[in-house]
This record gives structure tokens, sequence and C-alpha cells, in this order.
């Protein structure tokens, strides 16, 4: 028997193990913008839990096993519906027949606020004022950011069946559903839970404060 074929049998199992762990278990994703800092920032490598949300077969992404459905508060991998090759991550703020406000930067889910506005701590990043402020979303506790020198996008909207309503941590650089508008639940890729990499690219160096941390 040839010598690559050997080669290739003894690397098979490594492959398909890699190929079924990528299609139905965990797949890695890198942060490219700053959408959801302060919770990820550029440069973070993340992994993605796709079995959460029920199995999907591959090529032809049809779910099979429906196991769960995504929570408020949830961080998720999605195709971002304008332009399905392209994978988005945004935070879940309203599931199906949720009933979403924002006004004056504040979050309402169902006439709740979410956001809690007192508790905001300025700071200066990039050489401009920023606003660092909690929200609380079920078991999710977060912090989202302002630029309070910009204008923000207001309204409210009832999440329709089948779909969810994301937003980016970074309120005010996040283009998520206040503009392009729902997510449907066939565009789930999964939920990020952990950051196992992140490399500062100002510094030219690992960030290692994040490696090893959850996402909240």
């Amino acid at each position: 028997m040839p010598w690559w074929v050997e080669y290739g049998r003894s690397f098979f199992p490594v492959i398909l193990a890699v190929f079924l762990l990528r299609s139905f278990l965990v797949e890695p994703f890198r942060i490219p913008s700053g959408s959801m800092i302060p919770t990820l920032h550029v440069g973070d490598f993340i992994l993605v839990n796709k079995f959460t949300y029920g199995i999907r077969l591959p090529v032809i992404d049809k779910k099979v096993i429906d196991i769960g459905v995504p929570q408020r508060g949830d961080v998720v991998v999605f195709r971002y519906p304008p332009e399905p090759s392209t994978d988005y991550i945004k935070r879940v703020v309203g599931v199906p027949g949720d009933r979403i406000g924002y006004y004056d930067r504040v979050l309402y889910v169902n006439g709740e606020p979410v956001t809690e506005r007192v508790k905001a701590q300025a700071l200066r990043e990039d050489g401009q004022e920023v606003l660092r402020v909690p929200e609380q979303l079920g078991e999710h506790r977060y912090q989202v950011q302002w630029v309070p020198q910009r204008s923000s996008r207001q309204g409210e909207v009832v999440v329709p069946p089948g779909t969810y309503f994301v937003l980016g941590d970074n309120r005010d650089n996040s283009k998520d559903s206040r503009y392009w508008g729902f997510v449907p639940d066939e565009n789930l890729v999964g939920k990020a839970f952990f950051i196992w990499m992140s490399w500062d690219s100002q510094r030219f160096a690992v960030d290692w404060r994040r490696i090893g941390s959850a996402i909240p």
C-alpha cells in the first residue's frame, strides 16, 4: 500500500472528528469589529456552542433535533439576514412576542426598563468620552457602552413568531436589529460562551487578562 494512503488513513479519524465537532458541537470564531464592546473586543477568539439551539445537518442546514431556543441576554452568532454568507454576533434582547422599546438609550422589554442608567460610569476610550452602563436580562448581567455625543435610533417593535431582536453591547457603534430587522430562527448558528484567546493588535501582543473568560 502506498505511503500516502497509509498517511491519509491514519489522519482520517482526526479529520472526521474535527468535522463533526465543528458541524454539530463547538465552532471557533474571531471577533472582527467593536460592536460588542465592552463584552467582546476586536481580536477575541471565542467558542460557540452549536448544540444549544438544536442540531442542524451541514450543507443543507436543516434542523433535525430541536433542543432549546435563545433566551433573553444570550450572545449569539447568526447568519446576517441581508447577507447570509456573513456571520454576525449580537445579544438577544427580544424573543418572539416581546415588545421591545429603545428610548433615550434605555432598553425596555415588555414595558420594563432593563438599562440601569443611574449606575452609568464615564471613561475615555480612543480619545472620546463613553459611558458604561449595566443591564440585566434573565441570568445575564453585563455592561453596554454609549457615546453621549451621538444620536441614537429610537422606537418600539413587537418581535414576530420565529424571530429574535438583537443588539450590540456597543449601542452607538452597532448595526443591529434597529437597522435591518429581526433574526429568523433558521439563521442561528449557536451561543457564544467562552473566550479562549485574545490578540491586542495595538500592542501586538496576547491579552492574557481576557483568556479563559466566560461570556456574560
